[in-house]
């Protein structure tokens, strides 16, 4: 079982390290963009905790079968547990309310035929290659070669000042490139618009070209540009205006032939040749019949109105000419793919490609590449935006992509994401080695093929609401999910943004594409335009876990991650668990984010979440049910202690959600005999919230936590005055 088998430190480790690079341990995250994915190592460790009696450590590595098992996800989002699940042989049922998580488990998991899709994407490139390979090829400024590769086009928004109609860039800032991987700063001069490398970035000195004077930032600050010409103070942005206006001020460009005697990276301003290849595919473009490019608008919410404040009201405005050309010559090509899988995966490629191709990716000064779309949980508008070479660049005899966001590159990643589904492995580091362990034996997918003749499984995937699902009872081994987290990533907001897309190539699946939109009143997320709250969340939750519970065999697990920074977001779970009879058994930390994430570093949101093992029947170890602040002291540290071991280090913000963790499902334990579930919703929160603060909940636990400036490794984390309450021997279990 879980409670007993499940190795804190030794899946600490393992999910800590994917996390850092998830795409290594589990290539299969790279068939779709999703968001927040918890570690596939989690997972596999609850899995084979809860149904192999083999410890943890051996298990891990070799292959497993648990043929017969009967897992479900309702929330799959992104799939790891199913695929986790489905890896391992079991039989799975997987539901998510968004067509968007639906359609990327289900080429996730479907088997294809590697040989036919490979043959198919490397034919479309090609093709597009003739069609438009010329917009992305340059002078290189070293030698004079006219068939350079583009790797990047660097486009500043452009405005017209509002009192004399002076064009003017806004500028946030003049340096081009850090000098962390190239020889040297790379800075646009503010008067000439060249450029000059120098090595001082503080105090760049003159332009090489000009003499003026370099700087390091821009007139375009806190919404507002002072008009160079008169003076005036523009603010921006101003959605009377439309969507913004983008000027080309640079490229990054790969020259295989002075590859070799160059140092750093390729830069240079563009010449006529490339302003006249940007006006060539307008032109191009505006004489293409347009069938895929969609008319859609962008409705209203709480992430979309940061677009409609830019004045983009039109998904298609979010793209220029030469990328709106690309993706509608590529979705041609793709439709008329035969194979319905191949057709399917190329689709699910270009869905995924529309991330790098639009005109809200940044360039990143320092790493030098392109940050795709979501690289944060929003739509940030930026000033300056990075436009990939829509093909991809693959160095010469070598197979080997250059850049990112083209097509070469999402061809690639796919090809290594569902070659893992035939071989897939585990990596384990011993003695600072890394080394891959094939799971001979082990794959994923519904259908076997010639590498597996094991019989077909089971693959049950909805597009729906898993409340409203009818499972038979006492049906199901297991439950595995990631459930939404109650907060403002509005995920079909985001997801529309490909959606409108990729509905428009789907032939085989038109009632779950349906829709014109990937919202759903009922998705359980933090919603302010939908309205959307706490009671909404809680309902919710409660709907989908009764459903479950009902469908799980007695005594089978119900186990979820889940982690916030604030307590009350937890009540719904403990709402929840109480509705659907269920009695939380455990309370584990695992480390879930990767703590560089853009979207949470530096903002004190923890890396752990709490994995919550909720049963009908069972028992728990009596020293985890504990009456005082001082008892939950002793569990924290206990838990901190395993992370410790497992390599995890933790911060204040790692050590409240473990708090949380404890907090409800101590609450739960103590409500449960006395809990109704009929009263209002309103109540039942308020329940909840009356129990913690009354054992004194994280205001109070949070008065005896030592600085947490202090080292981790040696300090009492928790500690108080009380004396230790003794709770019996260390192997004694209570019964529920």
């Amino acid at each position: 079982m879980i409670e007993k088998n499940f190795d804190i430190p030794f899946i600490a480790d393992l999910a800590l390290r994917e996390k850092q690079i998830q795409q290594n341990y589990r290539p299969i995250i790279a068939v779709h963009k999703w968001f927040a994915r918890r570690p596939g190592t989690l997972f596999r460790g609850l899995l084979l905790s809860e149904f192999s009696e083999t410890p943890l450590s051996e298990s891990f590595y070799r292959a497993n079968h648990l043929e017969g098992v009967k897992v479900a996800d309702p929330f799959m989002g992104g799939g790891t547990p199913l695929i986790e699940a489905n890896r391992l042989g079991c039989d799975i049922t997987g539901f998510d309310i968004n067509p968007m998580a639906y359609w990327i488990v289900k080429q996730e998991i479907e088997h294809l035929d590697l040989d036919a899709y490979l043959q198919a994407a490397n034919t479309l490139r090609m093709q597009m290659e003739k069609e438009i390979g010329l917009l992305y090829r340059t002078r290189c400024d070293l030698c004079g070669d006219e068939n350079a590769h583009v790797k990047y086009f660097l486009w500043v928004k452009s405005i017209s000042c509002r009192k004399c109609d002076y064009p003017m860039d806004l500028f946030p800032g003049y340096l081009l490139s850090t000098d962390v991987r190239h020889p040297k700063n790379v800075f646009l001069c503010h008067a000439c618009g060249l450029l000059t490398e120098t090595a001082n970035r503080n105090t760049p000195g003159k332009c090489q070209h000009c003499s003026a004077e370099l700087l390091l930032h821009g007139p375009a600050k806190r919404n507002r540009c002072q008009c160079s010409h008169c003076g005036t103070i523009n603010v921006f942005p101003n959605k009377s205006m439309g969507a913004p206006r983008h000027r080309l001020f640079a490229l990054e460009y790969y020259c295989p032939a002075c590859k070799g005697s160059h140092a750093g990276r390729f830069f240079k301003v563009p010449d006529s040749q490339d302003l006249e290849k940007a006006h060539q595919a307008e032109e191009q473009f505006k004489n293409t019949n347009t069938r895929y490019v969609p008319e859609d608008n962008i409705p209203s919410g709480d992430e979309t109105d940061r677009l409609h404040r830019w004045g983009y009201n039109y998904y298609r405005q979010m793209f220029n000419a030469r990328q709106l050309l690309g993706l509608e010559l590529s979705a041609r090509i793709i439709t008329r793919t035969k194979n319905e899988r191949v057709r399917n995966s190329l689709a699910t490629n270009f869905s995924d490609l529309l991330r790098y191709q639009n005109m809200l990716c940044r360039y990143d000064t320092m790493a030098l590449k392109s940050l795709d779309i979501f690289s944060v949980h929003g739509f940030p508008v930026g000033l300056i935006q990075c436009e990939s070479n829509f093909l991809g660049i693959l160095e010469p005899n070598k197979n080997i992509c250059v850049g990112s966001g083209g097509w070469a590159n999402i061809i690639e990643k796919f090809r290594k994401a569902k070659a893992y589904c035939d071989l897939p492995f585990e990596i384990r580091h011993q003695g600072g080695r890394k080394e891959i362990i094939p799971i001979r034996g082990e794959w994923i997918g519904d259908t076997p093929n010639g590498k597996h003749m094991a019989k077909k499984r089971k693959v049950v995937l909805r597009c729906g609401d898993a409340a409203q699902v009818e499972l038979p009872p006492a049906s199901l081994d297991a439950v595995l999910t990631d459930p939404p987290y109650f907060g403002n990533v509005q995920y079909a907001e985001l997801m529309d943004f490909c959606y409108v897309w990729l509905r428009r190539l789907i032939n085989t699946d038109s009632e779950t594409f349906a829709g014109l939109s990937t919202r759903n009143p009922q998705e359980l997320t933090g919603n302010v335009d939908m309205g959307r709250g706490l009671d909404h969340f809680a309902q919710g939750l409660s709907y989908v876990f009764k459903k479950m519970a009902m469908a799980l065999k007695s005594g089978a697990p119900l186990a979820f991650t889940y982690h916030h920074n604030n307590l009350a977001a937890y009540h719904p779970l403990a709402v929840a668990i109480l509705d659907s009879g269920l009695t939380c058994s455990a309370s584990l930390p695992c480390p879930a984010e990767m703590g560089a994430s853009i979207h949470i570093n530096g903002t004190g949101s923890s890396i752990i979440d709490t994995v919550f093992v909720c049963r009908s029947t069972g028992s728990v170890p009596r020293k985890w049910i504990v009456d005082s602040k001082d008892g939950v002291a002793d569990l924290v540290n206990e838990d901190l202690a395993k992370l410790r071991s497992g390599n995890v280090k933790l911060t204040i913000g790692d050590m409240r959600c473990i708090v949380f963790g404890h907090l409800i499902r101590l609450a739960i334990w103590n409500l449960r005999k006395t809990w109704d579930k009929d009263i209002d919703i309103k109540k039942r929160l308020s329940a909840v919230s009356s129990w913690l603060s009354g054992f004194g909940g994280w205001a109070e636990i949070e008065k005896h936590l030592t600085d947490p400036d202090n080292s981790f490794r040696d300090a009492t984390l928790l500690a108080v005055a009380e004396n230790r309450e003794h709770y019996g021997a260390t192997d004694a279990e209570i019964p529920f």
